[in-house]
């Protein structure tokens, strides 16, 4: 699925998920080009769009240049739906904030806002007076179209255990 985007910061953005071969590029005139990748074999998880949560099985690359990327498992809590990169000498993380939205922190400083549904079409809002570069622009588009955005909190899901017990 391919998805032009049109940035308020950084103009026409292509999103390009494809979760069979499990990819999302991200790319664009004003932006690094990134490149998400699961690797050949790897059996995907039909809810995550990229298909698995597994960082050893997962290649990031920055215009080429590899980056450290660190999903965390997904359990109960939003914070464990996170999604850490270490690239250039910084911290980027994606972490869910509602149902719907995740926020992007960029050295523990919240940038932007972005929502997606794992359909590869990515919304995005920066926060006013934020420091935004490219980068953090790409990494940000890439993580959501790559993992989705958004969590239930725990008491909901609790709810919803308790009530899957109830016949």
């Amino acid at each position: 699925m391919e998805h032009l985007v049109q940035d308020d910061l950084f103009g026409e953005l292509n999103v390009r998920l494809d979760t069979e071969q499990g990819e999302v590029i991200v790319e664009g005139e004003a932006i690094p080009r990134i490149v998400l990748r699961r690797d050949a074999g790897t059996e995907a998880e039909t809810h995550i769009p990229i298909g698995t949560r597994d960082g050893e099985r997962l290649t990031l690359t920055v215009d080429g240049e590899k980056a450290v990327l660190i999903p965390a498992k997904g359990r109960l809590t939003r914070g464990s739906y996170r999604v850490d990169v270490r690239h250039a000498g910084r911290a980027h993380r994606l972490v869910p904030d509602s149902i719907p939205g995740s926020r992007l922190l960029k050295d523990k400083e919240h940038i932007g806002d972005f929502s997606s549904d794992g359909d590869g079409q990515v919304l995005a809002e920066w926060k006013e007076g934020a420091k935004v570069d490219a980068a953090d622009a790409a990494l940000g588009y890439a993580l959501a179209a790559a993992f989705g955005t958004g969590a239930q909190p725990m008491w909901m899901l609790v709810i919803d255990a308790i009530g899957d017990l109830i016949p």
